[in-house]
């Protein structure tokens, strides 16, 4: 039997749209894949399993910087981390692809324009079908066009938000989405972001970039299938893929192997691959791989009006960004605030420790934000090994832009004639839009990818997902990388390997 031409992976974003990419060359792909397809159950439409059980977080456990364990935010299915995604699928600013100074540092910038990126998001709106309108964000960078669909119209109360919103001066704009809202409400579930999608109603890496690449006879998924280590030759080339699948071990080949494991985790894969020639593990000739881990600087915040009750069922449709370069101490950029999918009372009471009748009566009220910050890229913030187990030491930074991003949300909400507004911030432990480890770059001895993710120190291994990213920006980073794994496939198709 003849063996691939390319081997992805992981089947997430950034290897799902990679395998749509390349499978119309005709050029043999098989995509790897950990975990298996995420089948319906009552589960995944039971809070309580989801948030207070953790139904579907995988089980396995991290450290982190002071050698604790804990159970990490990554999920393993077919379609990755996507399949219990928001689908918000922002474009980073324009702003974004150059260093700015925040309050607390500054970033370093890209090595590739936001023009150079454009064209790429233009392809990838269209495969992930993204619901918006360009004109109503001041943030929003330049488009050929508009978006492929109109954006999720807003419920009642979020229309009254909306206008409460400008009438005090400020620009909320339709969140651009990647949800078929009739399709995921007919299930009956609700659309908070950490439900998994079972139905097809999110447009995720397995219902849109998959789904188009398996059209393709030569395109082939295994499941099941867990990555151990990688084989380099004495040339630097990628020589065989070891894994374990059913119990058992082989070894398999391919001209191309594309990473698209996650930041963490394929990070985590080019350490365990160390050899005696690459002693600090492969494609680490800079010692850049697991480094710059990014974490976003988020916080959950509910709004709310004692006599005014939400019985929105889709909440989760606009966002605001006025704040996004601009509006902190000294003008400095504060970040994104998006709404987050309705907040029920199970999630409350399991996240915040609230009796149950409490919880209720807070989420009946509440209109609930989401509030994301920059990360700034640190070199000591990093992901290593232990004996084997992974070692998340996440060194949060630009904590002050979020915190003044919270206190300026609080201050808008209670002149929009929310009287009462809570916030707690996110764990920091939780991997949520993980990025960097192994940052693109021009110069070698400073980045591990070039700027369309092949790895300097081996011609044929590329990197296709988040780990690439030099800077967090402040928004969700799916889209980005969906466009970065375009860019990718592009460099495998026309590339000498």
């Amino acid at each position: 039997m003849t063996g691939p031409d390319i081997i992805v992976v992981g089947s997430g974003m950034g290897g799902a749209t990679l395998a749509a990419a390349l499978a119309p060359t005709g050029r043999r792909i098989l995509i790897l894949e950990r975990g298996e397809h995420l089948r319906d159950s009552p589960e995944a439409r039971d809070p309580g399993a989801i948030f207070a059980r953790g139904h579907y977080r995988p089980r396995e456990s991290w450290l982190d910087g002071a050698g604790t364990p804990f159970n990490p935010g990554n999920f393993y299915y077919v379609g990755g981390n996507t399949k219990m995604y928001g689908a918000v699928l922002f474009r980073f600013r324009e702003a974004d692809f150059s260093p700015i100074a925040h309050l607390g540092g500054r970033s370093v910038g890209w090595p590739v324009s936001y023009g150079d990126f454009a064209p790429y998001y233009d392809r990838a709106e269209t495969l992930y079908q993204v619901r918006g309108a360009v004109a109503q964000d001041p943030s929003e960078p330049a488009h050929s066009g508009g978006y492929p669909h109109p954006p999720v119209p807003h419920e009642p109360v979020i229309s009254d938000l909306a206008a409460r919103l400008s009438a005090a001066g400020l620009h909320p704009s339709p969140l651009p989405l990647g949800v078929d809202l009739d399709r995921w409400l007919a299930r009956g579930a609700t659309p908070w972001d950490g439900h998994p999608d079972t139905c097809g109603g999110k447009m995720d890496a397995e219902t849109c970039g998959l789904a188009e690449a398996l059209k393709h006879p030569n395109v082939t998924l295994q499941t099941g299938t867990h990555v151990d280590r990688l084989l380099a030759g004495a040339t630097g080339r990628i020589t065989g893929v070891a894994v374990t699948r059913n119990g058992v071990g082989e070894t398999l080949t391919a001209p191309v192997v594309v990473l698209a494991a996650g930041a963490v985790n394929t990070a985590a894969l080019l350490l365990r691959s160390a050899d005696a020639l690459h002693p600090a593990g492969l494609a680490n000739r800079s010692d850049q791989v697991g480094r710059n881990f990014m974490n976003h600087n988020a916080s959950a915040m509910l709004a709310l009006h004692p006599l005014r009750r939400n019985p929105s069922v889709y909440q989760k449709s606009l966002t605001l960004n006025d704040f996004y370069l601009r509006g902190g101490p000294d003008d400095k950029p504060l970040g994104n605030v998006q709404l987050l999918g309705k907040i029920s009372a199970p999630i409350l009471a399991s996240q915040a420790g609230l009796p149950q009748a409490v919880a209720r009566w807070i989420t009946d009220r509440s209109i609930d934000f989401y509030l994301m910050s920059e990360d700034l890229p640190n070199p000591d913030s990093r992901v290593t090994l232990r004996g084997g187990q992974i070692c998340l030491d996440w060194k949060r930074s630009n904590w002050e832009a979020h915190m003044a991003l919270v206190a300026k949300m609080k201050s808008v909400l209670r002149r929009a004639g929310f009287p009462v507004v809570l916030s707690k911030a996110f764990d920091r432990r939780t991997p949520s839009h993980q990025c960097g480890t192994a940052r693109m770059g021009l110069d070698p001895a400073q980045s591990v990818t070039d700027v369309r993710g092949r790895t300097h120190d081996h011609p044929n291994l590329f990197i296709a997902d988040a780990s690439v990213l030099p800077t967090s920006a402040a928004v969700n980073p799916s889209l980005t990388v969906a466009a970065h794994a375009l860019r990718c496939a592009e460099a495998v198709s026309v590339g000498r390997t």
